[in-house]
């Protein structure tokens, strides 16, 4: 298998070889859906609904730690949370074929989240407290730990190390991002004492979909062992008055499940700022995978560089600012 192109050897073909191989009757559609750290297809099915099936980027995660990310989706749906679990099929969720390891969903739909009106911002909150809840019942021991040092100071220097960005910003963004690391490190150190559990991760409102029923959750390949905030900060966006008022809502919901340390509120910034910091290394990480140059061209200008210089200048204000408060 290619390093430098890791789906390379994953055609069509290849994907319909591995459905029928767990005996699934493909009618020759494969649809591929909007994903770039791993591959993921919609599938016909002779007589059937549609199936997804999600191919793993080789060498991201280890076999039981995929196993973790199954488990804890199947025992969110035997909680009857509206998550959408791997299947099983010939008596495991992870399979294997030409090298790839894949997992097999039921194909759910829905549309993006608005969250424009307090009603269904209190019902993600539920839907997110209840996850939380779950969550804290066990624990992981494969998965990762949200990491500072991962998110932050190891991204960083990566960006640093590949000469990413113009000469004339390089020792800029080296002094900023330090000053920056080092604010975050003041002030989030092990998470400011927040009680950790199992959580989604990457909770943005692109992984969830939601239809009459309400919302549901496709993807946990990000799920980790953090604070519940991170799994909230990012449904909000705007000033602090827009925020605090969508957070309040989203509250409401989730504290009938789960009580919510205000203390965490934070941490917002900093796990902003990390994000930022942890979306360029992700993005440099993956240029040799072709999807990347063609999906993120303008990651490879000057011009995105001296934006996100911009925007980490305005990130290091709103840490050292005042925190959200309710």
């Amino acid at each position: 298998m290619n390093a430098q192109a890791p789906f390379s050897e994953l055609s069509p073909e290849a994907v319909l070889d591995a459905l029928e191989v767990l005996e699934y009757h493909c009618d020759g559609r494969v649809l591929a859906l909007n994903s770039y750290e791993n591959r993921v297809y919609q599938i016909g099915i002779e007589d059937g609904e549609p199936v997804v099936a999600k191919f793993y980027r080789p060498g991201r995660w280890r076999d039981a730690a995929i196993a973790e990310e199954h488990a804890f989706a199947a025992e969110l749906a035997a909680h009857e949370i509206p998550v959408v679990a791997p299947l099983v099929r010939h008596g495991t969720t992870l399979h294997f074929h030409r090298g790839f390891r894949f997992a097999v969903f039921a194909r759910r739909g829905g549309r993006w989240p608005e969250l424009a009106t307090a009603d269904d911002r209190e019902w993600v909150g539920r839907f997110l407290g209840r996850i939380h809840a779950v969550g804290r019942a066990a624990a992981f021991h494969e998965r990762a730990h949200l990491s500072i040092e991962e998110l932050g100071i190891r991204a960083r220097d990566f960006v640093l190390e590949g000469a990413w960005m113009p000469d004339y910003l390089a020792t800029k963004y080296a002094d900023l991002t330090e000053a920056l690391l080092q604010e975050i490190e003041a002030q989030a150190s092990n998470w400011g004492g927040a009680r950790q559990g199992r959580i989604l991760g990457d909770c943005h409102r692109g992984n969830i979909l939601w239809t009459e029923l309400g919302p549901h959750f496709v993807d946990l390949d990000d799920c980790v062992t953090g604070p519940a905030i991170q799994d909230l900060w990012m449904l909000l966006a705007g000033m602090q008055e827009e925020m605090r008022k969508d957070l309040t809502d989203i509250l409401k919901g989730y504290e009938q499940f789960l009580a919510f340390d205000r203390r965490e509120l934070a941490l917002i910034e900093p796990l902003r700022a990390l994000r930022m910091i942890h979306y360029s290394a992700w993005l440099a990480r993956r240029w040799d995978d072709p999807a990347f140059p063609r999906a993120f061209p303008w990651f490879a200008e000057p011009r995105y560089w001296e934006e996100h210089y911009r925007a980490l200048e305005d990130q290091l204000a709103a840490v050292l600012g005042p925190p959200l408060e309710l």
